[in-house]
């Protein structure tokens, strides 16, 4: 079978088994098979594809037709230009997070601290480190197995970025931890993207959400805000003066969670939307003293 045979073979089966994405995943699922990219399609799709990769893509896309998520098939997910390892451990890091990144970025300023709670794939401090200059931080989690995820990706980014693995350490910690329970010192800034889906609410999510990826990942209790008040509360002993918390949030939450941080005295709480024009992050400041804003190095 050549190259478009094959795709056409995947986008058949996901078709079939009511995969909503079906072209975009029978090819992504082809591309990482067959180390290829989108032009291969298109331009060589009359190369034969060799047995060993036909079987092998024959074989992830009955896993997806299984519904298991494509991340988790691949083992990566791209964000924020960078791409990160993966399992059933983490949750799998959205483009709706990107925005919470980038938010953090524009108040960043060269060299400062960074507490990054509920971490899981490490993907939001790491980013944050790789698109800053001179910053440091620390991840915690409550999940041992999310933590391993971490400290691959984080060692995978230093060795990319050039940097010698003996100051991995005075760079980034990922620290096993119950929120606060094991954090130690202060920062300039703290940011969270806790589990946020109310627990009557997990049943009816999508299947490959609800039976793939890690419940205590999404579950924030019988309201969902479980983790906004916890968080809230206890960041402020942990944030240096005028440090700045950020959260993500359901598209839904902006009210309560902005409450809850007002009340908790935080100042000029903000809400940012994201790309669909839903409310997706939430932040503040401790309102103690003045935090330079400065542009990190580039980013995508």
């Amino acid at each position: 079978m050549n190259y478009k045979e094959v795709y056409d073979y995947g986008v058949s089966q996901l078709a079939q088994a009511g995969i909503e994405e079906n072209k975009l995943d029978a090819r992504l699922l082809l591309e990482h098979v067959c180390h290829t990219d989108r032009n291969d399609l298109l331009v060589h799709g009359d190369r034969e594809v060799p047995a060993g990769e036909q079987n092998l893509y024959r074989e992830y896309i009955g896993k997806r037709k299984m519904h298991i998520p494509l991340q988790h098939i691949t083992g990566e997910q791209e964000f924020m230009g960078l791409v990160f390892r993966i399992n059933n451990h983490v949750l799998i890091p959205r483009q709706d997070t990107e925005i919470l990144v980038e938010e953090v970025l524009r108040h960043l300023h060269d060299g400062m601290k960074i507490l990054d709670m509920c971490t899981g794939s490490g993907c939001i401090l790491l980013s944050l480190l790789h698109y800053s200059n001179g910053c440091t931080g620390v991840g915690t989690d409550i999940s041992q197995e999310a933590l391993t995820v971490a400290k691959e990706n984080g060692a995978k980014l230093m060795e990319q970025d050039g940097t010698e693995k003996e100051s991995e350490g005075a760079v980034f910690r990922f620290v096993k931890s119950d929120l606060f329970e094991n954090v130690e010192g202060k920062y300039d800034v703290i940011v969270s993207n806790p589990p946020y889906i109310p627990t009557g609410v997990i049943p009816s999510l999508m299947e490959e959400v609800r039976d793939y990826e890690p419940r205590e990942a999404l579950d924030g209790k019988e309201d969902g805000l479980f983790f906004y008040r916890r968080i809230s509360s206890d960041a402020r002993g942990f944030l240096k003066g005028g440090g700045y918390l950020f959260f993500e949030i359901g598209y839904d939450q902006a009210k309560e969670v902005s409450h809850i941080m007002e009340s908790d005295g935080y100042r000029d709480v903000t809400v940012v939307k994201d790309f669909a024009g839903l409310d997706r992050v939430v932040y503040g400041w401790s309102g103690r003293a003045g935090l330079c804003n400065d542009m990190g190095k580039g980013r995508p």
